[in-house]
């Protein structure tokens, strides 16, 4: 079995920001799939189908993004899910919008919801994609173009109308993505994916991305 999780925070006023763009990939394969019979368990969201004849369970956890492992953890435990055989999917502020990222292992990052992960599985050896949101940059009075100093604000945040085809692109990448992580697995999820990215965010991927300002 396949687990593909989609990291976020329940409830309305969380619905489509920044921080949620992980539940609307899960979202966007239960819709292509034709899936729409979710139950709770776990604390998380969920449902199971079949694709090419492998059995996949998509997720998308209820205990706020800082106590996401809770739930995976329970999930992949109960299911007895190899961490190879898990995808997590979230959003990262470190990388442009839009830009996808996908790795095998590694560290969080300074995420929070990855670190609950890998603190609550016992490892960093799963899969993670993540999905650029962007850092929010504005221009300070010098004229220099720097990082927003509320970053819980802007993760927190809705997309800007003029950033909203961007990120509605790359959520569709994320779940072509994901469904090429579920027949073939990460690695060519990585060759297909992350062409292009250059090795500065290479570095940022692997421990100095911005800690996780919110929850």
């Amino acid at each position: 079995m396949k687990l593909v999780v989609g990291l976020g925070n329940p409830g309305a006023e969380y619905r489509e920001t920044r921080h949620n763009v992980g539940f609307q990939v899960v979202d966007e394969l239960a819709r292509r799939w034709g899936v729409d019979q979710w139950r709770e368990a776990f604390e998380a969201l969920t449902t199971k189908t079949v694709r090419d004849g492998d059995p996949v369970l998509l997720a998308k956890p209820l205990t706020y993004m800082n106590l996401s492992g809770r739930s995976v953890a329970g999930l992949a435990n109960f299911y007895k899910i190899d961490p190879a055989d898990l995808l997590v999917v979230t959003d990262d502020v470190a990388l442009p919008l839009g830009r996808l990222r996908a790795r095998r292992g590694g560290s969080d990052g300074g995420h929070n919801g990855l670190r609950s992960v890998a603190q609550l599985l016992g490892t960093q050896d799963y899969a993670r994609l993540r999905i650029g949101v962007g850092r929010g940059e504005i221009q300070a009075a010098d004229g220099r173009v720097v990082a927003r100093p509320d970053m819980a604000g802007h993760v927190l945040g809705r997309f800007r109308p003029d950033e909203r085809d961007t990120i509605s692109a790359a959520i569709l990448r994320a779940a072509d993505a994901s469904e090429l992580f579920i027949a073939e697995g990460i690695e060519r999820v990585m060759n297909a994916f992350n062409a292009g990215n250059v090795a500065a965010e290479e570095r940022k991927q692997d421990g100095t991305q911005e800690r996780d300002p919110a929850n």
